[in-house]
């Protein structure tokens, strides 16, 4: 059975840094594009940080535009666990944040076949 399990949400005050980690059962990340998104209160689920599957070792690594420079994307194969660090957090950086995992990197969703549960990150003073 195919499982993606996030972990490492929390409550955090602005300025903060939390790191969140996408744990793979089942399948192996490496092989997989790696994505996480976020879903805000009464927003739309959008693409925050992707991790494109590795060849000879290689991935490549992608951001939404408002986040680069703050969140980085990486990958554990050993733990088969994909990670994000989120640094200089703001309170709009608030929402559910779920990993997903595909065949291809990019944002767009119905791509992705399997989703974790998402963790909830609260940035707040």
């Amino acid at each position: 059975q195919v499982q993606l399990v996030e972990s490492g949400g929390g409550l955090v005050q602005p300025g903060g840094s939390l790191r969140l980690s996408c744990v793979g059962s089942g399948l192996t990340l490496e092989n997989k594009a790696i994505s996480w998104f976020r879903q805000a209160p009464g927003k739309e689920r959008e693409g925050v940080s992707c991790i494109s599957a590795a060849f000879s070792g290689e991935s490549s690594t992608y951001y939404a535009d408002s986040l680069k420079g703050r969140f980085t994307i990486s990958r554990d194969s050993a733990k088969n666990t994909v990670y994000l660090q989120m640094n200089s957090l703001k309170p709009e950086d608030t929402a559910v944040y779920y990993c997903a995992a595909g065949p291809n990197a990019g944002w767009a969703q119905p791509d992705y076949d399997y989703w974790g549960q998402g963790t909830q990150v609260t940035v707040t003073s």
